[in-house]
């Protein structure tokens, strides 16, 4: 059972930057794939970023490309986004989750963490 906890998130103004972290715990983080997905109010969930587990590969929603960057950190079984040019539509929860494969889609993802709010004010 892998445990997922998320910090790093904050208000910040548009244009700004914030850095999250989702620190994990109880499983072998290297052999897992970990994405963000975020869920503004009223909205779906949806993808934001995924790392293979070596973090060789990465992937972005279209929304967030060239503005957010998803790193792992394998020693310190932690995986990162750092949001750059933050605009008031990125506010949402933003959930780390771990799956075994490198999709988008949020239901082959096994773990989650229980969320960290992002509110971007214009």
């Amino acid at each position: 059972q892998v445990q997922l906890v998320e910090s790093g998130g904050g208000l910040v103004q548009a244009g700004g930057s914030l850095r999250l972290s989702c620190a994990a715990s109880g499983g072998t983080f290297s052999s897992y794939v970990m994405g963000w997905f975020r869920q503004a109010p009223g909205k779906e969930r949806e993808f934001v970023a995924c790392i293979s587990w070596s973090g060789g590969g990465t992937y972005y929603a279209d929304s967030v490309k060239g503005r957010f960057t998803i790193s792992r950190d394998n020693a310190k079984n932690t995986v990162y986004l750092q949001m750059n040019s933050l605009k008031p539509e990125d506010t949402a929860v933003y959930y780390c989750a771990a799956g075994k494969k490198l999709v988008q889609t949020g239901s082959w993802y096994d773990y989650w963490g229980q969320g960290t709010q992002v509110t971007v004010s214009s």
